[in-house]
Protein backbone atom coordinates (compact mmCIF):
# COMPACT_ATOMS: atom_id res chain seq x y z
CA UNK A 1 0.00 0.00 0.00
CA UNK A 2 1.49 3.43 -0.79
CA UNK A 3 2.12 5.95 2.44
CA UNK A 4 -0.81 8.35 0.04
CA UNK A 5 -3.07 5.46 0.84
CA UNK A 6 -2.20 4.90 4.40
CA UNK A 7 -2.60 8.62 5.26
CA UNK A 8 -5.95 8.80 3.52
CA UNK A 9 -7.38 5.65 5.48
CA UNK A 10 -5.59 7.12 8.93
CA UNK A 11 -7.58 10.70 8.38
CA UNK A 12 -10.78 8.85 7.17
CA UNK A 13 -10.87 6.87 10.31
CA UNK A 14 -9.86 9.54 12.72
CA UNK A 15 -12.59 12.02 11.32
CA UNK A 16 -15.25 8.89 11.42
CA UNK A 17 -14.42 8.23 15.10
CA UNK A 18 -14.87 11.85 15.27
CA UNK A 19 -18.24 12.05 14.09
CA UNK A 20 -19.47 8.81 16.32
CA UNK A 21 -18.54 10.46 19.04
CA UNK A 22 -15.48 9.44 20.39
CA UNK A 23 -12.90 11.80 21.37
CA UNK A 24 -9.46 11.09 20.85
CA UNK A 25 -8.39 8.61 18.13
CA UNK A 26 -4.63 7.49 17.70
CA UNK A 27 -2.49 4.98 15.80
CA UNK A 28 -0.12 2.61 17.68
CA UNK A 29 1.73 -0.09 15.46
CA UNK A 30 1.73 -3.44 16.71
CA UNK A 31 4.55 -4.40 18.65
CA UNK A 32 4.74 -6.87 21.75
CA UNK A 33 4.42 -4.37 24.79
CA UNK A 34 6.82 -3.80 27.28
CA UNK A 35 4.16 -3.74 30.01
CA UNK A 36 3.70 -7.26 29.86
CA UNK A 37 6.70 -7.57 31.88
CA UNK A 38 5.73 -5.56 34.15
CA UNK A 39 2.03 -7.15 34.73
CA UNK A 40 4.21 -10.47 34.97
CA UNK A 41 6.10 -8.94 38.37
CA UNK A 42 2.58 -7.25 39.25
CA UNK A 43 0.76 -10.80 38.97
CA UNK A 44 3.47 -12.44 40.88
CA UNK A 45 3.15 -10.50 43.90
CA UNK A 46 -0.28 -11.32 44.61
CA UNK A 47 -1.86 -7.55 43.59
CA UNK A 48 -4.63 -9.10 40.91
CA UNK A 49 -6.62 -10.98 43.83
CA UNK A 50 -9.00 -13.09 42.45
CA UNK A 51 -8.81 -11.81 38.55
CA UNK A 52 -6.79 -15.37 37.43
CA UNK A 53 -7.94 -14.51 34.25
CA UNK A 54 -5.43 -12.54 33.69
CA UNK A 55 -2.49 -15.12 34.59
CA UNK A 56 -4.52 -17.31 32.44
CA UNK A 57 -4.20 -14.86 29.32
CA UNK A 58 -0.58 -13.42 30.12
CA UNK A 59 0.51 -15.38 26.78
CA UNK A 60 -2.12 -13.55 24.47
CA UNK A 61 -1.04 -10.02 26.29
CA UNK A 62 2.29 -10.79 24.87
CA UNK A 63 1.42 -11.26 21.10
CA UNK A 64 -1.43 -9.10 19.92
CA UNK A 65 -1.45 -11.40 16.78
CA UNK A 66 -3.69 -13.60 19.10
CA UNK A 67 -6.16 -10.98 18.91
CA UNK A 68 -6.23 -10.25 15.48
CA UNK A 69 -3.85 -12.65 12.81
CA UNK A 70 -1.54 -10.52 11.05
CA UNK A 71 -2.47 -7.44 12.96
CA UNK A 72 -0.23 -3.96 11.84
CA UNK A 73 -1.59 -1.47 13.63
CA UNK A 74 -4.09 -1.05 16.04
CA UNK A 75 -6.44 2.38 16.42
CA UNK A 76 -7.23 3.26 19.93
CA UNK A 77 -10.10 5.62 20.40
CA UNK A 78 -11.71 7.34 23.97
CA UNK A 79 -14.94 8.13 24.76
CA UNK A 80 -15.95 10.85 27.75
CA UNK A 81 -18.41 9.72 30.08
CA UNK A 82 -18.21 13.02 32.67
CA UNK A 83 -21.58 13.94 33.20
CA UNK A 84 -22.92 15.81 36.20
CA UNK A 85 -20.69 16.60 39.33
CA UNK A 86 -20.37 14.25 42.10
CA UNK A 87 -23.43 14.50 44.69
CA UNK A 88 -22.61 15.49 48.53
CA UNK A 89 -22.79 12.48 50.88
CA UNK A 90 -26.25 11.62 52.02
CA UNK A 91 -26.61 9.70 54.85
CA UNK A 92 -28.06 5.94 53.98
CA UNK A 93 -26.76 5.97 50.31
CA UNK A 94 -24.27 4.57 48.19
CA UNK A 95 -22.39 6.13 45.70
CA UNK A 96 -21.57 4.33 42.46
CA UNK A 97 -18.43 5.12 40.37
CA UNK A 98 -19.49 7.94 37.83
CA UNK A 99 -19.04 5.63 34.52
CA UNK A 100 -21.95 3.92 35.70
CA UNK A 101 -24.37 6.30 36.10
CA UNK A 102 -25.84 6.13 33.13
CA UNK A 103 -28.99 3.75 32.13
CA UNK A 104 -27.43 1.05 29.86
CA UNK A 105 -24.11 -0.20 29.79
CA UNK A 106 -21.39 1.02 27.96
CA UNK A 107 -19.78 -1.66 26.69
CA UNK A 108 -23.44 -1.85 24.01
CA UNK A 109 -23.31 1.57 22.96
CA UNK A 110 -19.06 1.37 22.41
CA UNK A 111 -19.85 -1.85 20.18
CA UNK A 112 -22.46 -0.08 17.81
CA UNK A 113 -20.19 2.64 17.28
CA UNK A 114 -17.39 0.19 16.68
CA UNK A 115 -19.49 -1.49 14.45
CA UNK A 116 -20.90 1.59 12.37
CA UNK A 117 -16.66 2.39 12.58
CA UNK A 118 -15.69 -0.81 10.67
CA UNK A 119 -18.09 -0.93 8.59
CA UNK A 120 -16.63 2.51 7.27
CA UNK A 121 -12.92 1.67 7.68
CA UNK A 122 -13.77 -1.82 5.46
CA UNK A 123 -15.57 0.01 2.99
CA UNK A 124 -12.96 2.68 2.68
CA UNK A 125 -10.13 0.42 2.20
CA UNK A 126 -12.22 -1.60 0.03
CA UNK A 127 -12.05 1.16 -2.01
CA UNK A 128 -8.56 2.50 -1.62
CA UNK A 129 -6.77 -1.01 -1.69
CA UNK A 130 -9.35 -3.64 -4.18
CA UNK A 131 -9.97 -6.08 -1.35
CA UNK A 132 -11.16 -6.30 2.07
CA UNK A 133 -8.91 -5.51 5.40
CA UNK A 134 -9.03 -7.70 8.65
CA UNK A 135 -10.77 -5.85 10.91
CA UNK A 136 -11.56 -6.65 15.40
CA UNK A 137 -12.55 -4.03 17.57
CA UNK A 138 -12.24 -4.47 21.05
CA UNK A 139 -14.04 -3.54 24.41
CA UNK A 140 -12.91 -4.44 27.48
CA UNK A 141 -13.30 -8.18 26.45
CA UNK A 142 -10.00 -8.92 24.62
CA UNK A 143 -6.44 -9.65 26.42
CA UNK A 144 -4.95 -6.60 25.28
CA UNK A 145 -2.92 -4.35 26.72
CA UNK A 146 -5.17 -0.91 26.01
CA UNK A 147 -3.92 1.62 27.82
CA UNK A 148 0.08 0.69 26.81
CA UNK A 149 -1.62 0.84 23.10
CA UNK A 150 -2.87 4.06 23.90
CA UNK A 151 0.28 5.76 25.10
CA UNK A 152 1.72 4.52 21.97
CA UNK A 153 -1.12 5.64 19.84
CA UNK A 154 -0.39 9.21 21.78
CA UNK A 155 -3.18 9.81 23.52
CA UNK A 156 -1.86 10.35 26.98
CA UNK A 157 0.38 9.38 29.90
CA UNK A 158 0.28 6.62 32.91
CA UNK A 159 -0.48 8.40 36.00
CA UNK A 160 0.42 7.85 39.73
CA UNK A 161 -2.51 6.11 39.96
CA UNK A 162 -2.56 3.74 37.14
CA UNK A 163 -5.23 5.36 35.00
CA UNK A 164 -4.47 6.72 31.16
CA UNK A 165 -4.48 11.10 31.53
CA UNK A 166 -4.87 13.26 29.02
CA UNK A 167 -4.04 16.50 29.25
CA UNK A 168 -7.00 17.76 27.36
CA UNK A 169 -9.44 15.26 28.36
CA UNK A 170 -8.52 14.33 32.18
CA UNK A 171 -8.71 10.58 32.42
CA UNK A 172 -13.07 10.29 32.55
CA UNK A 173 -12.83 8.14 29.41
CA UNK A 174 -13.42 4.64 28.47
CA UNK A 175 -10.78 3.05 26.06
CA UNK A 176 -11.28 1.07 22.95
CA UNK A 177 -9.77 -0.46 20.63
CA UNK A 178 -9.81 -1.56 16.60
CA UNK A 179 -7.24 -3.92 15.11
CA UNK A 180 -6.58 -4.34 11.43
CA UNK A 181 -4.06 -5.53 9.47
CA UNK A 182 -3.94 -2.74 7.28
CA UNK A 183 -0.67 -0.24 7.26
CA UNK A 184 -1.96 2.99 9.02
CA UNK A 185 0.17 6.03 9.73
CA UNK A 186 0.88 5.74 13.49
CA UNK A 187 1.02 8.43 15.79
CA UNK A 188 4.04 9.45 18.04
CA UNK A 189 3.98 7.90 21.63
CA UNK A 190 3.10 9.91 24.60
CA UNK A 191 6.93 9.95 26.40
CA UNK A 192 6.07 12.42 28.73
CA UNK A 193 4.55 12.46 31.92
CA UNK A 194 2.84 15.57 33.10
CA UNK A 195 1.94 14.26 36.92
CA UNK A 196 5.18 15.61 38.37
CA UNK A 197 5.72 15.79 42.21
CA UNK A 198 1.99 15.84 42.58
CA UNK A 199 0.84 12.82 45.21
CA UNK A 200 -2.69 13.74 45.41
CA UNK A 201 -4.36 10.31 44.44
CA UNK A 202 -1.81 8.42 46.48
CA UNK A 203 -2.70 10.37 49.51
CA UNK A 204 -6.24 10.53 49.01
CA UNK A 205 -6.77 6.51 48.58
CA UNK A 206 -8.82 5.49 51.45
CA UNK A 207 -7.32 1.35 51.39
CA UNK A 208 -3.79 2.35 50.95
CA UNK A 209 -3.82 0.81 47.43
CA UNK A 210 -0.97 2.41 45.99
CA UNK A 211 2.44 0.41 47.03
CA UNK A 212 4.50 2.85 45.23
CA UNK A 213 3.17 5.17 42.67
CA UNK A 214 1.99 3.65 39.37
CA UNK A 215 1.29 0.70 40.97
CA UNK A 216 -2.18 -0.69 42.03
CA UNK A 217 -2.79 -3.52 44.45
CA UNK A 218 -6.09 -4.21 43.32
CA UNK A 219 -6.88 -6.62 46.11
CA UNK A 220 -7.09 -3.85 48.06
CA UNK A 221 -8.65 -1.01 45.50
CA UNK A 222 -12.40 -0.27 46.26
CA UNK A 223 -13.29 -0.67 42.83
CA UNK A 224 -11.91 -3.96 42.92
CA UNK A 225 -13.46 -4.95 45.90
CA UNK A 226 -16.96 -3.89 45.27
CA UNK A 227 -16.98 -5.41 42.04
CA UNK A 228 -14.62 -7.98 40.98
CA UNK A 229 -14.12 -9.42 43.90
CA UNK A 230 -16.72 -12.43 44.72
CA UNK A 231 -16.06 -13.44 48.27
CA UNK A 232 -15.98 -11.38 52.03
CA UNK A 233 -14.18 -8.45 51.42
CA UNK A 234 -11.33 -8.55 54.58
CA UNK A 235 -12.31 -6.59 57.77
CA UNK A 236 -9.63 -4.50 57.62
CA UNK A 237 -10.79 -3.04 54.27
CA UNK A 238 -14.34 -2.93 55.03
CA UNK A 239 -14.20 0.38 56.77
CA UNK A 240 -11.97 2.02 54.08
CA UNK A 241 -14.73 1.14 51.62
CA UNK A 242 -17.03 4.34 53.07
CA UNK A 243 -19.76 4.51 51.25
CA UNK A 244 -19.23 3.13 48.32
CA UNK A 245 -21.71 0.83 46.54
CA UNK A 246 -19.78 -0.57 43.30
CA UNK A 247 -16.48 1.62 42.05
CA UNK A 248 -14.61 4.52 43.52
CA UNK A 249 -13.71 7.42 41.73
CA UNK A 250 -11.59 9.24 44.80
CA UNK A 251 -7.90 8.79 42.92
CA UNK A 252 -10.01 10.40 39.92
CA UNK A 253 -11.48 13.30 41.77
CA UNK A 254 -8.26 14.46 43.08
CA UNK A 255 -6.78 14.76 39.95
CA UNK A 256 -5.78 17.58 38.94
CA UNK A 257 -6.54 17.36 35.56
CA UNK A 258 -9.55 16.56 35.81
CA UNK A 259 -10.88 19.56 36.64
CA UNK A 260 -11.90 20.91 34.27
CA UNK A 261 -13.16 17.45 32.19
CA UNK A 262 -15.44 18.39 29.78
CA UNK A 263 -19.02 16.89 29.63
CA UNK A 264 -20.45 14.18 27.84
CA UNK A 265 -23.63 14.31 26.21
CA UNK A 266 -24.18 11.40 25.39
CA UNK A 267 -27.67 10.72 26.91
CA UNK A 268 -26.63 6.89 28.08
CA UNK A 269 -24.13 8.45 30.12
CA UNK A 270 -26.35 10.52 32.19
CA UNK A 271 -26.82 10.10 35.37
CA UNK A 272 -30.35 8.04 36.38
CA UNK A 273 -32.17 9.66 39.16
CA UNK A 274 -32.01 6.87 41.23
CA UNK A 275 -27.81 5.57 40.94
CA UNK A 276 -26.66 8.83 41.93
CA UNK A 277 -26.56 8.25 44.51
CA UNK A 278 -28.37 5.08 45.99
CA UNK A 279 -30.71 4.57 48.40
CA UNK A 280 -29.21 1.70 50.02
CA UNK A 281 -31.66 0.79 52.70
CA UNK A 282 -34.18 0.49 49.82
CA UNK A 283 -32.03 -2.29 48.08
CA UNK A 284 -33.15 -4.92 50.96
CA UNK A 285 -36.48 -4.74 49.84
CA UNK A 286 -36.71 -5.05 46.51
CA UNK A 287 -37.68 -8.83 45.48
CA UNK A 288 -35.02 -10.82 43.13
CA UNK A 289 -37.21 -10.04 40.23
CA UNK A 290 -37.09 -6.35 40.71
CA UNK A 291 -33.76 -6.25 41.55
CA UNK A 292 -32.90 -7.77 38.61
CA UNK A 293 -35.39 -6.10 36.16
CA UNK A 294 -33.40 -2.31 38.11
CA UNK A 295 -30.00 -3.31 37.31
CA UNK A 296 -29.56 -6.23 34.96
CA UNK A 297 -28.68 -4.22 31.38
CA UNK A 298 -26.25 -1.55 33.73
CA UNK A 299 -22.58 -2.16 34.73
CA UNK A 300 -23.36 -2.47 37.76
CA UNK A 301 -24.94 -6.05 37.20
CA UNK A 302 -20.94 -7.28 36.94
CA UNK A 303 -21.35 -7.68 41.21
CA UNK A 304 -24.86 -9.45 40.90
CA UNK A 305 -27.10 -9.50 43.40
CA UNK A 306 -24.81 -10.93 45.93
CA UNK A 307 -22.40 -8.50 45.54
CA UNK A 308 -24.26 -5.44 45.48
CA UNK A 309 -26.08 -6.55 48.80
CA UNK A 310 -22.69 -7.42 49.86
CA UNK A 311 -22.03 -3.53 49.23
CA UNK A 312 -24.78 -2.16 50.35
CA UNK A 313 -24.61 -3.62 53.85
CA UNK A 314 -21.14 -2.78 54.50
CA UNK A 315 -21.64 0.86 53.80
CA UNK A 316 -24.26 1.22 55.91
CA UNK A 317 -22.14 -0.16 58.31
CA UNK A 318 -19.72 2.54 57.99
CA UNK A 319 -22.59 4.91 58.38
CA UNK A 320 -24.23 4.04 61.36
CA UNK A 321 -28.10 5.76 60.97
CA UNK A 322 -31.80 5.80 61.90
CA UNK A 323 -33.59 3.26 60.96
CA UNK A 324 -30.73 0.85 59.15
CA UNK A 325 -30.93 -2.22 61.36
CA UNK A 326 -34.64 -2.64 59.72
CA UNK A 327 -32.37 -3.02 56.12
CA UNK A 328 -29.76 -5.01 57.69
CA UNK A 329 -32.36 -7.42 59.58
CA UNK A 330 -33.37 -8.22 55.82
CA UNK A 331 -30.25 -8.92 54.96
CA UNK A 332 -28.98 -10.71 57.58
CA UNK A 333 -31.68 -13.40 56.82
CA UNK A 334 -31.23 -12.89 53.04
CA UNK A 335 -31.15 -16.50 50.97
CA UNK A 336 -27.11 -15.76 49.88
CA UNK A 337 -24.68 -16.16 52.69
CA UNK A 338 -22.55 -13.61 51.18
CA UNK A 339 -25.03 -10.79 52.00
CA UNK A 340 -25.88 -12.56 55.29
CA UNK A 341 -22.23 -12.27 56.73
CA UNK A 342 -21.78 -8.43 55.60
CA UNK A 343 -24.96 -7.16 57.49
CA UNK A 344 -23.92 -9.24 60.41
CA UNK A 345 -20.62 -7.32 60.43
CA UNK A 346 -22.47 -4.04 59.60
CA UNK A 347 -25.11 -4.61 62.60
CA UNK A 348 -21.98 -5.17 65.21
CA UNK A 349 -20.75 -2.14 63.89
CA UNK A 350 -23.83 0.24 63.86
CA UNK A 351 -24.80 -1.23 67.56
CA UNK A 352 -28.20 0.36 67.38
CA UNK A 353 -30.72 -0.93 69.75
CA UNK A 354 -32.09 -4.84 68.20
CA UNK A 355 -29.16 -5.58 66.61
CA UNK A 356 -27.60 -8.41 69.78
CA UNK A 357 -31.15 -9.69 69.49
CA UNK A 358 -30.73 -9.75 65.47
CA UNK A 359 -27.72 -11.61 65.26
CA UNK A 360 -28.46 -14.16 68.42
CA UNK A 361 -32.04 -15.00 66.35
CA UNK A 362 -29.67 -15.56 63.55
CA UNK A 363 -26.74 -17.16 64.70
CA UNK A 364 -29.42 -19.98 66.12
CA UNK A 365 -30.09 -21.23 63.33
CA UNK A 366 -27.05 -20.26 60.72
CA UNK A 367 -25.49 -23.49 59.15
CA UNK A 368 -22.85 -21.73 57.10
CA UNK A 369 -19.42 -21.41 58.42
CA UNK A 370 -18.03 -18.12 57.25
CA UNK A 371 -21.24 -16.72 58.27
CA UNK A 372 -21.15 -18.29 62.06
CA UNK A 373 -17.71 -16.26 62.25
CA UNK A 374 -19.05 -12.88 60.90
CA UNK A 375 -21.77 -13.27 63.65
CA UNK A 376 -19.49 -14.54 66.75
CA UNK A 377 -17.41 -11.38 66.17
CA UNK A 378 -20.16 -9.01 65.71
CA UNK A 379 -21.69 -10.23 68.96
CA UNK A 380 -18.27 -10.09 70.54
CA UNK A 381 -17.98 -6.48 69.45
CA UNK A 382 -21.12 -5.52 70.68
CA UNK A 383 -20.57 -7.45 74.41
CA UNK A 384 -17.45 -5.23 74.35
CA UNK A 385 -18.95 -1.98 73.84
CA UNK A 386 -21.78 -2.59 76.41
CA UNK A 387 -19.39 -3.59 79.16
CA UNK A 388 -17.28 0.03 78.24
CA UNK A 389 -20.66 1.39 78.40
CA UNK A 390 -21.42 0.03 81.78
CA UNK A 391 -17.94 0.79 83.20
CA UNK A 392 -18.08 4.31 81.80
CA UNK A 393 -21.63 4.95 83.26
CA UNK A 394 -19.76 4.22 86.69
Amino acid sequence: MSHQSAIKLTQSVKSYAQKLGFDLCGVAQVVSPQGVSRLQGWLDKGFAGEMTYLSDRIEAYRDPNLVLNNAKCIVMLTMNYATAQPVVDQPGHGRIARYAWGQADYHDLIKSRLRDLESHFVSESQKELGENSQVRTIVDTAPLLEREFAMLAGLGWFGKNTMLINKHRGSYFFLAAMLTNVELVPDQPFEASHCGTCTACLDACPTDAFPEPGVLDASRCISYLTIEHRSEVPQSLREGIGNWLFGCDICQEVCPWNRKTRTSTEEVFQPQQNHNPVNLPQLFDLPDDAFRKRFRKTPLWRAKRRGLLRNAAIALGNSPGPGWDTALAIGVNDSEPLVRGAAAWALGNIAQHPATELLIARWKIETDDGVIHELNVALKKLESQAEDSHFDSN
